[in-house]
């Protein structure tokens, strides 16, 4: 009988030992981490356009796609600034509008909309950029003109679910380049 028992403990010991062992130990939150994304130092070439007047400087590493309407795109980004040029032909005011109503479509899920006043006298280069905040599927669009001849509407999609947190980090880099075409804008005239 005592060696039973002594069998019986022996066995109870080393499937207490096999549990203990098989059950995860203290449970730790992981660290806060945060993804790290990088993105090439911003260069930009001169481009010129075929169908329209005016030169702009555009970030090296966009394909550039279209011929009247423009696509920058950036793959690795999965996203795609659009130019759209168009004549002003007495219809100033409406283009203005358009260009207004197309950022301002947004507001059903943006959580800010910012404007920015953009006025360049020495090339003629007026317009406005917009700042979108929140899950907009567009987060960031401009139109500029020379007020007599020309406009210019520039906006970004990106091809995801627009998650605002998640895009911040491609969105602040492809803003730049945004803020970067109505700055280096110019009218041929």
């Amino acid at each position: 009988m005592n060696k039973k028992l002594i069998g019986i403990a022996l066995g109870l010991f080393l499937l207490g030992s096999l549990v203990y062992l098989l059950l995860p130990g203290d449970t730790l939150p992981k660290p806060p981490a945060f993804l790290k994304l990088e993105y090439p130092v911003q260069e930009y070439d001169p481009w010129q356009g075929k169908c329209y007047d005016l030169n702009i400087n555009t970030n090296s590493i966009a394909k550039i796609t279209g011929n009247c309407d423009v696509q920058l795109q950036y793959p690795k980004m999965k996203a795609t600034i659009y130019l759209t040029y168009q004549p002003i032909q007495n219809n100033l005011k409406d283009l203005l509008r358009d260009a207004q109503k197309l950022t301002y479509k947004h507001v059903i899920k943006a959580d800010e909309i910012s404007e920015q006043l953009y006025i360049n006298e020495k090339r003629k280069v007026y317009g406005m950029f917009y700042d979108v905040g929140g899950n907009a599927a567009s987060n960031t669009q401009f139109y500029v003109t020379d007020s007599l001849k020309h406009f210019v509407t520039g906006t970004i999609y990106f091809y995801a679910k627009p998650n605002f947190d998640s895009l911040l980090p491609a969105s602040d880099y492809i803003k730049k380049d945004m803020l970067k075409i109505m700055e280096s804008l110019e009218w041929k005239y």
